[in-house]
């Protein structure tokens, strides 16, 4: 898009501090736009969390709105009264969260004219129908395809849960058909999401711009005898990664390899640590200040996920520190790495096991694969290399 031009991001969380998936997508675009645009920003926020207007938000958008949103329980027992709920109301999660704020934000667009508003997260789509009143484009960024994510979630929870996202899944791919053909642009994190996204709404007009991280240099790697998992350890796919990890994979590894640690790094590790508690190698990081850097002490870097969409960050922050990767085929999705040369695929707990092993067993592989993780990380997934890609998606001229 050429010259300066006004945009708006309307987003459900703050995208600074840039950790984790959901803020650093959303910064990478806040990023971009600022640097082409009058920028505009609605944030929604948790109560007690950080003021967004704070900080580098501050530095890059002209204003910034903050709706302020209700006290909400993370207690298991008040997560699983509200999705009962949400169960029998048929209202997909997050969506029923962000919903019911039309007025607050047609207030602060008031007397305000955008030529392209993008909308962060399917949960707030719903504002789509409002925006089009103060906007000539609209475009949707998609972290995730929430009804893939439901439906895969559905298979590695238990009875009753997995109904539940049965019935939430279903619940999204009703207002996926509506929302997305009604946007001008959706972006989305893969090839493989864009051929989801089709298969729901074929005329979606999707865009492949990639999940990606700010470039770094490359820390020293000291590889100490340890693996390690890293991300938001209340983020459902790790919870139950970490889960199956402990149940099935880490007792293997430690009777074969007994001086052996497993590192779990990531925020909220309260709610994971039922199923480390007693284990013997386990050390708890909890949330930790700069991932890549941990993530270059560790010998391998484990990404045990069966559920989930979009494509993991946590396997960009292991490139980046040159750390070999041991991954599923869905962790591994969208992200254009090939098997052996990028990292190593295992879809079984044996398979997880061995290819460890040979890692932990073999410093010119590990070598060999960081290396080539590294690389593929410099190429295709630094802010830079997604910007080449938003300049495609965004252009006028883009069909």
């Amino acid at each position: 898009m050429d010259g300066k031009f006004e945009a708006l991001v309307l987003a459900p969380e703050a995208p600074y501090p840039a950790v984790g998936g959901g803020p650093l997508r959303t910064a990478a675009i806040v990023e971009y736009l600022a640097r082409r645009a009058a920028l505009d920003v609605i944030v929604f926020r948790e109560a007690g969390a950080p003021d967004p207007r704070g900080g580098r938000l501050s530095e890059l958008a002209r204003h910034i709105k903050v709706i302020e949103l209700p006290v909400h329980s993370r207690a298991r027992w008040a997560r699983l009264v509200r999705n009962l709920r949400r169960c029998l109301q048929g209202v997909p999660p997050l969506v029923d969260r962000f919903a019911g704020f039309e007025k607050q934000i047609a207030a602060g667009l008031e007397g305000r004219r955008y030529r392209l508003a993008v909308v962060e997260h399917f949960w707030c789509a719903p504002y789509g129908g409002l925006l089009r009143r103060f906007a000539e484009r609209l475009v949707l960024d998609l972290h995730n395809v929430e009804s893939v994510w439901h439906e895969r979630a559905s298979r590695v929870e238990l009875w009753p849960i997995s109904v539940m996202h049965r019935r939430f899944a279903a619940g999204c791919r009703r207002l996926e058909r509506f929302w997305l053909p009604r946007f001008w642009r959706v972006l989305v994190a893969s090839g493989a999401d864009a051929t989801q996204v089709r298969g729901i709404a074929a005329a979606t007009k999707a865009c492949v711009y990639p999940n990606t991280i700010p470039y770094r240099e490359a820390p020293r790697r000291s590889e100490q005898e340890a693996v390690i998992f890293t991300g938001n350890l209340e983020y459902l796919p790790n919870v139950a990664a970490v889960r199956d990890f402990a149940r099935e994979i880490w007792p293997r590894l430690k009777e074969r390899r007994p001086g052996l640690e497993w590192w779990l790094a990531g925020k909220r590790p309260e709610v994971v640590a039922r199923y480390v508690a007693g284990a013997d190698g386990v050390r708890v990081w909890g949330e930790v200040e700069d991932a890549v850097e941990l993530l270059a002490r560790a010998k391998v870097a484990v990404v045990p996920v069966q559920s989930g969409s979009g494509t993991r960050v946590k396997i960009l922050e292991a490139w980046a520190a040159t750390t070999p990767v041991v991954s599923t085929s869905l962790g591994a999705e969208g992200l254009g790495a090939i098997a052996g040369q990028h990292l190593l695929i295992a879809d079984t707990p044996g398979e997880f096991v061995e290819a460890i092993l040979r890692l932990l067993e073999c410093g010119d592989l590990r070598t060999r694969i960081g290396e080539a993780g590294r690389s593929l990380y410099e190429r295709e997934y630094i802010w830079e290399a997604g910007w080449r890609r938003l300049d495609q998606c965004l252009s006028p001229d883009e069909l």
